[in-house]
Protein backbone atom coordinates (compact mmCIF):
# COMPACT_ATOMS: atom_id res chain seq x y z
CA UNK A 1 0.00 0.00 0.00
CA UNK A 2 2.90 2.39 -0.67
CA UNK A 3 0.55 4.72 -2.58
CA UNK A 4 -1.15 5.42 0.77
CA UNK A 5 1.35 6.62 3.36
CA UNK A 6 1.74 9.10 6.19
CA UNK A 7 3.50 12.34 5.31
CA UNK A 8 4.05 14.98 7.95
CA UNK A 9 1.63 13.17 10.22
CA UNK A 10 -1.24 12.90 7.70
CA UNK A 11 -2.25 9.96 5.51
CA UNK A 12 -1.85 10.76 1.83
CA UNK A 13 -3.00 9.17 -1.40
CA UNK A 14 0.09 9.64 -3.54
CA UNK A 15 0.76 13.38 -3.03
CA UNK A 16 -2.77 14.35 -1.95
CA UNK A 17 -3.61 14.64 1.77
CA UNK A 18 -6.83 12.75 2.46
CA UNK A 19 -8.32 15.57 4.59
CA UNK A 20 -8.20 17.78 1.48
CA UNK A 21 -10.37 15.28 -0.40
CA UNK A 22 -12.71 14.94 2.58
CA UNK A 23 -13.13 18.71 2.70
CA UNK A 24 -13.99 18.79 -1.01
CA UNK A 25 -16.38 15.83 -1.28
CA UNK A 26 -17.44 14.97 2.26
CA UNK A 27 -17.30 11.54 3.86
CA UNK A 28 -17.49 8.67 3.35
CA UNK A 29 -15.71 8.30 0.00
CA UNK A 30 -13.64 5.79 -1.93
CA UNK A 31 -10.18 6.83 -3.07
CA UNK A 32 -8.08 5.06 -5.71
CA UNK A 33 -4.45 5.57 -6.66
CA UNK A 34 -3.50 5.75 -10.34
CA UNK A 35 0.10 4.88 -9.48
CA UNK A 36 -1.00 1.72 -7.69
CA UNK A 37 -3.32 0.66 -10.52
CA UNK A 38 -0.56 1.13 -13.06
CA UNK A 39 2.05 -0.62 -10.90
CA UNK A 40 -0.15 -3.65 -10.33
CA UNK A 41 -0.97 -4.02 -14.03
CA UNK A 42 2.66 -3.54 -15.04
CA UNK A 43 3.69 -6.22 -12.55
CA UNK A 44 1.36 -8.71 -14.26
CA UNK A 45 2.45 -7.74 -17.74
CA UNK A 46 6.11 -7.90 -16.74
CA UNK A 47 5.80 -11.28 -15.05
CA UNK A 48 4.34 -12.79 -18.24
CA UNK A 49 6.65 -11.02 -20.66
CA UNK A 50 7.98 -13.56 -23.12
CA UNK A 51 4.87 -15.72 -22.88
CA UNK A 52 2.02 -15.48 -25.39
CA UNK A 53 -0.32 -14.08 -22.75
CA UNK A 54 -2.85 -11.29 -22.41
CA UNK A 55 -4.30 -9.66 -19.30
CA UNK A 56 -8.08 -9.15 -19.28
CA UNK A 57 -9.09 -7.11 -16.23
CA UNK A 58 -12.03 -8.66 -14.35
CA UNK A 59 -14.38 -5.68 -14.43
CA UNK A 60 -16.61 -7.01 -11.64
CA UNK A 61 -13.89 -6.15 -9.10
CA UNK A 62 -14.24 -2.41 -9.73
CA UNK A 63 -16.25 -1.23 -12.72
CA UNK A 64 -15.70 2.52 -12.53
CA UNK A 65 -15.07 3.91 -16.03
CA UNK A 66 -11.97 5.80 -14.95
CA UNK A 67 -10.45 2.62 -13.50
CA UNK A 68 -11.26 0.71 -16.69
CA UNK A 69 -9.80 3.48 -18.83
CA UNK A 70 -6.61 3.50 -16.75
CA UNK A 71 -6.10 -0.17 -17.59
CA UNK A 72 -7.20 0.27 -21.20
CA UNK A 73 -4.45 2.84 -21.74
CA UNK A 74 -1.95 0.23 -20.56
CA UNK A 75 -3.19 -2.32 -23.10
CA UNK A 76 -5.51 -4.41 -20.93
CA UNK A 77 -8.43 -6.42 -22.15
CA UNK A 78 -11.53 -7.07 -20.06
CA UNK A 79 -13.33 -10.02 -18.55
CA UNK A 80 -17.04 -9.17 -18.22
CA UNK A 81 -19.97 -11.08 -16.75
CA UNK A 82 -22.96 -9.05 -17.94
CA UNK A 83 -24.12 -6.95 -20.85
CA UNK A 84 -23.76 -3.87 -18.68
CA UNK A 85 -20.14 -4.68 -17.89
CA UNK A 86 -19.48 -5.19 -21.60
CA UNK A 87 -20.88 -1.73 -22.30
CA UNK A 88 -18.69 -0.32 -19.53
CA UNK A 89 -15.58 -1.99 -20.93
CA UNK A 90 -16.29 -0.61 -24.40
CA UNK A 91 -17.06 2.85 -23.00
CA UNK A 92 -13.81 2.66 -21.01
CA UNK A 93 -11.82 2.24 -24.20
CA UNK A 94 -11.19 -1.50 -24.27
CA UNK A 95 -11.51 -2.82 -27.84
CA UNK A 96 -14.16 -5.47 -28.41
CA UNK A 97 -11.56 -7.94 -29.64
CA UNK A 98 -9.93 -7.87 -26.20
CA UNK A 99 -13.13 -8.63 -24.26
CA UNK A 100 -14.07 -12.05 -22.88
CA UNK A 101 -17.70 -12.58 -21.81
CA UNK A 102 -17.99 -14.98 -18.87
CA UNK A 103 -20.88 -15.82 -16.56
CA UNK A 104 -23.27 -18.68 -15.89
CA UNK A 105 -26.53 -17.04 -16.98
CA UNK A 106 -26.21 -14.94 -20.13
CA UNK A 107 -29.48 -13.90 -21.75
CA UNK A 108 -30.09 -14.07 -25.48
CA UNK A 109 -30.08 -10.26 -25.54
CA UNK A 110 -26.60 -10.24 -23.97
CA UNK A 111 -25.39 -12.87 -26.43
CA UNK A 112 -26.69 -10.84 -29.34
CA UNK A 113 -25.01 -7.66 -28.10
CA UNK A 114 -21.71 -9.49 -27.58
CA UNK A 115 -21.74 -11.02 -31.06
CA UNK A 116 -22.73 -7.74 -32.70
CA UNK A 117 -19.87 -6.00 -30.88
CA UNK A 118 -17.42 -8.63 -32.15
CA UNK A 119 -15.95 -9.58 -28.78
CA UNK A 120 -12.96 -11.90 -28.53
CA UNK A 121 -14.57 -14.90 -26.85
CA UNK A 122 -17.69 -16.11 -25.06
CA UNK A 123 -17.08 -18.49 -22.16
CA UNK A 124 -19.99 -20.95 -22.14
CA UNK A 125 -21.05 -22.88 -19.04
CA UNK A 126 -23.71 -25.39 -20.15
CA UNK A 127 -25.27 -27.20 -23.10
CA UNK A 128 -28.49 -25.14 -22.89
CA UNK A 129 -26.38 -21.99 -23.08
CA UNK A 130 -24.40 -23.09 -26.13
CA UNK A 131 -27.63 -24.16 -27.85
CA UNK A 132 -29.12 -20.72 -27.22
CA UNK A 133 -25.91 -19.07 -28.44
CA UNK A 134 -26.05 -21.18 -31.60
CA UNK A 135 -29.56 -19.91 -32.31
CA UNK A 136 -28.55 -16.29 -31.76
CA UNK A 137 -25.35 -16.58 -33.82
CA UNK A 138 -27.19 -18.29 -36.68
CA UNK A 139 -29.85 -15.58 -36.71
CA UNK A 140 -27.09 -12.99 -37.09
CA UNK A 141 -25.17 -15.00 -39.69
CA UNK A 142 -22.00 -15.02 -37.58
CA UNK A 143 -19.82 -17.61 -35.85
CA UNK A 144 -19.36 -17.36 -32.08
CA UNK A 145 -15.83 -18.13 -30.83
CA UNK A 146 -16.33 -20.01 -27.56
CA UNK A 147 -14.59 -21.66 -24.68
CA UNK A 148 -16.33 -23.99 -22.32
CA UNK A 149 -15.62 -23.15 -18.72
CA UNK A 150 -14.53 -26.46 -17.24
CA UNK A 151 -15.09 -27.20 -13.58
CA UNK A 152 -11.98 -29.19 -12.55
CA UNK A 153 -13.29 -30.11 -9.06
CA UNK A 154 -10.33 -28.45 -7.36
CA UNK A 155 -10.71 -27.04 -3.86
CA UNK A 156 -9.34 -23.50 -3.93
CA UNK A 157 -9.08 -23.42 -0.10
CA UNK A 158 -10.77 -20.02 0.00
CA UNK A 159 -14.01 -18.62 1.46
CA UNK A 160 -17.01 -20.78 0.51
CA UNK A 161 -18.81 -17.82 -1.08
CA UNK A 162 -15.96 -17.12 -3.51
CA UNK A 163 -14.98 -20.71 -4.37
CA UNK A 164 -16.05 -21.62 -7.91
CA UNK A 165 -14.11 -24.70 -8.99
CA UNK A 166 -15.64 -27.57 -6.99
CA UNK A 167 -18.21 -29.97 -8.44
CA UNK A 168 -20.94 -28.65 -6.14
CA UNK A 169 -20.48 -25.07 -7.40
CA UNK A 170 -22.83 -23.69 -10.05
CA UNK A 171 -20.04 -22.73 -12.44
CA UNK A 172 -18.83 -24.51 -15.55
CA UNK A 173 -19.29 -28.02 -16.89
CA UNK A 174 -18.05 -31.14 -15.14
CA UNK A 175 -14.53 -32.02 -16.16
CA UNK A 176 -15.51 -35.60 -16.93
CA UNK A 177 -18.20 -34.43 -19.38
CA UNK A 178 -16.02 -31.92 -21.21
CA UNK A 179 -15.06 -34.17 -24.10
CA UNK A 180 -18.70 -35.01 -24.83
CA UNK A 181 -19.79 -31.37 -24.53
CA UNK A 182 -17.13 -30.12 -26.95
CA UNK A 183 -18.22 -32.76 -29.45
CA UNK A 184 -21.84 -31.61 -29.18
CA UNK A 185 -20.91 -27.95 -29.54
CA UNK A 186 -18.77 -28.57 -32.64
CA UNK A 187 -21.86 -29.88 -34.47
CA UNK A 188 -23.94 -26.76 -33.78
CA UNK A 189 -24.27 -24.02 -36.42
CA UNK A 190 -22.68 -20.71 -35.59
CA UNK A 191 -20.40 -22.18 -32.91
CA UNK A 192 -16.62 -22.56 -33.06
CA UNK A 193 -14.87 -24.01 -29.99
CA UNK A 194 -11.50 -22.25 -29.84
CA UNK A 195 -10.50 -22.38 -26.17
CA UNK A 196 -10.81 -23.98 -22.74
CA UNK A 197 -11.58 -21.78 -19.73
CA UNK A 198 -11.15 -22.37 -16.01
CA UNK A 199 -11.56 -20.25 -12.87
CA UNK A 200 -11.54 -21.89 -9.45
CA UNK A 201 -12.17 -18.97 -7.11
CA UNK A 202 -10.95 -15.72 -5.64
CA UNK A 203 -8.43 -14.61 -3.00
CA UNK A 204 -6.17 -17.65 -3.44
CA UNK A 205 -2.87 -17.39 -1.59
CA UNK A 206 -1.37 -20.75 -2.58
CA UNK A 207 -0.20 -21.88 -6.01
CA UNK A 208 -1.10 -25.54 -5.45
CA UNK A 209 -4.82 -25.24 -6.40
CA UNK A 210 -3.90 -23.28 -9.53
CA UNK A 211 -1.38 -25.95 -10.53
CA UNK A 212 -3.89 -28.75 -9.99
CA UNK A 213 -6.53 -27.00 -12.10
CA UNK A 214 -4.15 -25.99 -14.90
CA UNK A 215 -2.68 -29.49 -15.16
CA UNK A 216 -6.18 -30.91 -15.61
CA UNK A 217 -6.91 -28.32 -18.30
CA UNK A 218 -3.65 -29.11 -20.11
CA UNK A 219 -4.51 -32.81 -20.11
CA UNK A 220 -7.96 -32.01 -21.51
CA UNK A 221 -6.38 -29.91 -24.25
CA UNK A 222 -4.47 -32.91 -25.59
CA UNK A 223 -7.63 -35.03 -25.59
CA UNK A 224 -9.66 -32.38 -27.42
CA UNK A 225 -6.96 -31.90 -30.05
CA UNK A 226 -6.85 -35.65 -30.60
CA UNK A 227 -10.61 -35.44 -31.18
CA UNK A 228 -10.02 -32.89 -33.93
CA UNK A 229 -10.83 -29.65 -32.11
CA UNK A 230 -8.59 -26.72 -33.05
CA UNK A 231 -8.02 -25.38 -29.52
CA UNK A 232 -5.52 -22.53 -29.63
CA UNK A 233 -6.33 -20.64 -26.41
CA UNK A 234 -6.39 -21.32 -22.69
CA UNK A 235 -8.30 -18.96 -20.42
CA UNK A 236 -6.81 -19.46 -16.95
CA UNK A 237 -9.11 -17.05 -15.11
CA UNK A 238 -7.99 -15.03 -12.13
CA UNK A 239 -8.14 -15.37 -8.37
CA UNK A 240 -4.69 -14.44 -7.11
CA UNK A 241 -5.08 -13.07 -3.61
CA UNK A 242 -3.89 -9.89 -1.94
CA UNK A 243 -2.79 -8.99 1.57
CA UNK A 244 -5.65 -7.78 3.77
CA UNK A 245 -4.16 -8.70 7.13
CA UNK A 246 -1.29 -11.19 7.22
CA UNK A 247 -1.79 -13.22 4.04
CA UNK A 248 1.24 -13.93 1.89
CA UNK A 249 0.10 -14.17 -1.74
CA UNK A 250 2.32 -15.94 -4.25
CA UNK A 251 4.93 -13.86 -6.03
CA UNK A 252 3.83 -13.04 -9.56
CA UNK A 253 7.11 -14.32 -10.94
CA UNK A 254 6.46 -17.70 -9.31
CA UNK A 255 2.90 -17.74 -10.63
CA UNK A 256 4.10 -16.93 -14.16
CA UNK A 257 6.80 -19.59 -13.96
CA UNK A 258 4.23 -22.17 -12.88
CA UNK A 259 1.96 -21.22 -15.82
CA UNK A 260 4.91 -21.49 -18.21
CA UNK A 261 5.90 -24.92 -16.85
CA UNK A 262 2.42 -26.29 -17.60
CA UNK A 263 1.44 -24.43 -20.77
CA UNK A 264 4.73 -23.43 -22.35
CA UNK A 265 4.81 -26.32 -24.83
CA UNK A 266 1.11 -26.30 -25.73
CA UNK A 267 1.27 -23.62 -28.41
CA UNK A 268 -1.65 -21.73 -26.87
CA UNK A 269 -2.46 -18.10 -26.30
CA UNK A 270 -2.96 -17.63 -22.55
CA UNK A 271 -5.59 -15.32 -21.11
CA UNK A 272 -5.33 -14.13 -17.51
CA UNK A 273 -8.25 -12.43 -15.74
CA UNK A 274 -7.02 -10.71 -12.58
CA UNK A 275 -9.39 -8.44 -10.69
CA UNK A 276 -8.79 -8.09 -6.96
CA UNK A 277 -5.01 -8.32 -7.38
CA UNK A 278 -5.08 -5.27 -9.68
CA UNK A 279 -7.42 -3.00 -7.71
CA UNK A 280 -7.80 -4.31 -4.16
CA UNK A 281 -4.80 -2.57 -2.62
CA UNK A 282 -5.11 0.41 -4.95
CA UNK A 283 -8.11 1.76 -3.05
CA UNK A 284 -9.27 2.79 0.40
CA UNK A 285 -12.53 3.91 2.00
CA UNK A 286 -12.34 7.09 4.07
CA UNK A 287 -14.93 7.69 6.78
CA UNK A 288 -15.58 10.09 9.65
CA UNK A 289 -16.19 9.13 13.25
CA UNK A 290 -19.70 10.18 14.32
CA UNK A 291 -19.52 9.12 17.96
CA UNK A 292 -17.41 7.06 20.29
CA UNK A 293 -20.03 5.23 22.34
CA UNK A 294 -19.11 3.83 25.75
CA UNK A 295 -20.83 0.74 27.15
CA UNK A 296 -20.63 -1.61 30.08
CA UNK A 297 -19.36 -4.51 27.97
CA UNK A 298 -18.22 -2.95 24.68
CA UNK A 299 -17.08 0.37 23.35
CA UNK A 300 -18.09 1.37 19.85
CA UNK A 301 -16.59 3.63 17.22
CA UNK A 302 -19.58 4.65 15.10
CA UNK A 303 -18.52 5.87 11.65
CA UNK A 304 -20.49 7.40 8.78
CA UNK A 305 -19.63 4.56 6.38
CA UNK A 306 -21.91 1.54 6.57
CA UNK A 307 -22.48 -1.97 5.26
CA UNK A 308 -24.24 -0.56 2.21
CA UNK A 309 -20.97 1.20 1.29
CA UNK A 310 -18.61 -1.71 2.05
CA UNK A 311 -20.45 -5.01 2.43
CA UNK A 312 -17.47 -7.37 2.52
CA UNK A 313 -17.22 -7.59 6.36
CA UNK A 314 -20.95 -8.36 6.65
CA UNK A 315 -21.08 -10.72 3.66
CA UNK A 316 -17.75 -12.55 3.94
CA UNK A 317 -16.63 -11.82 7.53
CA UNK A 318 -13.80 -10.03 5.71
CA UNK A 319 -10.98 -8.16 7.42
CA UNK A 320 -9.99 -4.62 6.45
CA UNK A 321 -7.24 -2.71 8.20
CA UNK A 322 -8.50 0.48 9.87
CA UNK A 323 -6.13 3.37 10.51
CA UNK A 324 -6.60 6.98 11.59
CA UNK A 325 -5.91 9.55 8.89
CA UNK A 326 -3.99 11.63 11.41
CA UNK A 327 -0.91 9.61 12.30
CA UNK A 328 -1.18 8.47 15.91
CA UNK A 329 1.54 8.89 18.48
CA UNK A 330 3.55 5.64 18.47
CA UNK A 331 3.31 5.63 22.25
CA UNK A 332 -0.49 6.00 22.24
CA UNK A 333 -2.28 3.19 24.05
CA UNK A 334 -4.41 1.04 21.76
CA UNK A 335 -7.67 -0.26 23.16
CA UNK A 336 -10.35 -2.62 21.81
CA UNK A 337 -13.36 -1.13 20.01
CA UNK A 338 -16.13 -2.46 17.81
CA UNK A 339 -16.17 -0.37 14.63
CA UNK A 340 -19.74 -0.07 13.35
CA UNK A 341 -21.83 1.94 10.94
CA UNK A 342 -25.18 3.73 11.35
CA UNK A 343 -27.37 1.28 9.38
CA UNK A 344 -30.16 -0.35 11.37
CA UNK A 345 -28.67 -3.86 11.24
CA UNK A 346 -26.46 -5.71 13.69
CA UNK A 347 -24.56 -6.90 10.64
CA UNK A 348 -23.44 -3.32 10.03
CA UNK A 349 -20.16 -4.06 11.76
CA UNK A 350 -16.71 -3.57 10.27
CA UNK A 351 -14.56 -4.90 13.11
CA UNK A 352 -14.96 -6.52 16.51
CA UNK A 353 -12.67 -5.65 19.39
CA UNK A 354 -10.18 -4.02 17.05
CA UNK A 355 -7.21 -2.45 18.82
CA UNK A 356 -7.20 1.24 17.92
CA UNK A 357 -5.50 4.39 19.17
CA UNK A 358 -7.67 7.09 20.75
CA UNK A 359 -10.37 8.43 18.38
CA UNK A 360 -12.97 11.15 18.72
CA UNK A 361 -15.92 12.62 16.87
CA UNK A 362 -15.07 13.97 13.39
CA UNK A 363 -11.76 12.13 13.22
CA UNK A 364 -11.09 10.56 9.82
CA UNK A 365 -10.30 6.87 9.49
CA UNK A 366 -9.30 4.85 6.44
CA UNK A 367 -10.41 1.30 5.66
CA UNK A 368 -7.52 -0.28 3.77
CA UNK A 369 -7.53 -2.68 0.82
CA UNK A 370 -10.98 -1.51 -0.28
CA UNK A 371 -10.44 -1.05 -4.02
CA UNK A 372 -12.03 -4.39 -4.98
CA UNK A 373 -15.63 -5.39 -4.32
CA UNK A 374 -16.26 -2.16 -2.43
CA UNK A 375 -18.03 0.57 -4.38
CA UNK A 376 -19.07 -1.93 -7.04
CA UNK A 377 -21.14 -3.92 -4.49
CA UNK A 378 -22.61 -0.90 -2.71
CA UNK A 379 -26.31 -0.14 -2.41
CA UNK A 380 -28.70 2.58 -1.28
CA UNK A 381 -30.07 0.63 1.69
CA UNK A 382 -31.65 2.91 4.32
CA UNK A 383 -31.91 5.52 1.50
CA UNK A 384 -28.23 6.25 1.87
CA UNK A 385 -26.82 7.80 -1.32
CA UNK A 386 -24.00 5.99 -3.08
CA UNK A 387 -20.74 7.53 -1.93
CA UNK A 388 -18.24 9.36 -4.14
CA UNK A 389 -15.36 7.64 -5.83
CA UNK A 390 -12.19 9.68 -6.25
CA UNK A 391 -9.15 8.96 -8.43
CA UNK A 392 -5.78 10.43 -7.45
CA UNK A 393 -2.98 11.00 -9.92
CA UNK A 394 0.14 12.47 -8.33
CA UNK A 395 -0.90 15.76 -6.76
CA UNK A 396 -4.25 15.86 -8.58
CA UNK A 397 -7.57 14.24 -7.78
CA UNK A 398 -10.91 14.02 -9.51
CA UNK A 399 -14.36 12.81 -8.51
CA UNK A 400 -15.09 9.87 -10.82
CA UNK A 401 -18.51 9.11 -9.36
CA UNK A 402 -20.32 11.92 -7.52
CA UNK A 403 -22.57 11.45 -4.53
CA UNK A 404 -26.22 11.82 -5.60
CA UNK A 405 -28.60 13.80 -3.44
CA UNK A 406 -31.61 12.17 -1.81
CA UNK A 407 -33.74 14.39 -4.05
CA UNK A 408 -32.07 12.89 -7.12
CA UNK A 409 -32.69 9.40 -5.74
CA UNK A 410 -36.37 10.17 -5.21
CA UNK A 411 -36.69 11.74 -8.65
CA UNK A 412 -35.70 8.42 -10.24
CA UNK A 413 -38.79 6.75 -8.80
CA UNK A 414 -42.40 6.97 -10.04
CA UNK A 415 -45.68 7.13 -8.12
CA UNK A 416 -48.63 5.61 -10.00
CA UNK A 417 -51.60 7.84 -10.84
CA UNK A 418 -53.91 6.17 -8.32
CA UNK A 419 -51.59 7.20 -5.47
CA UNK A 420 -51.24 10.85 -6.49
CA UNK A 421 -54.60 12.07 -5.24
Amino acid sequence: MSAFAYRNGVLHAESVPLPAIAAAVGTPFYCYSTAALEAHYSAYAGAFAGQDAGVCYAVKANSNLAVIRTFARLGAGADVVSGGEMQRALAGGIPADRIVFSGVGKTREEMRAALQAGIHQINVESIPEVEALSEVASSLGVVAPIAFRVNPDVDAKTHAKIATGKKENKFGIDYDHAREVYAQAAKLPGIKPVAIAVHIGSQLTDLAPFRAAYERVAALLHVLREDGHDIQRLDLGGGLGITYKNETPPDLADYAAMVRSITGNLGCRITLEPGRSLVGNAGILVSSVIFVKPGLHRRFVIVDAAMNDLIRPALYEAYHGIVPVTEPDPAALKEPFDVVGPVCESGDTFALQRLLPPLGADDLVAFLSAGAYGAVMSSTYNTRPLIPEVLVNGSDFAVIRPRPTVEEMLAAERVPDWLKA
